[in-house]
């Protein structure tokens, strides 16, 4: 059997990011997963949202992701 040509998404990639209209790589927060009843409320309350990923991995994310803008 021939396997198919063409590039493909990273699936692990896609779940864990987002690409923005603009261009903007976003990410969610680490450690929010489990042992939350440890940690403050503030704490929590802070690790809520996602925020911008970093130029340097940006790159990187991209390339992992070829039918994204």
């Amino acid at each position: 059997m021939r396997r198919p040509k063409g590039i493909k998404t990273k699936k692990s990639v896609a779940k864990r990011f987002k690409i923005t209209a603009t261009g903007k790589v976003l990410r969610s927060s680490a450690g929010r997963r489990h042992l939350c009843q440890t940690k403050s409320a503030k704490r929590r309350r802070n690790l809520r949202g996602s925020s911008v990923v970093s130029a340097t991995d940006e790159y990187r994310i991209k390339q992992s992701l070829p039918f994204t803008r």
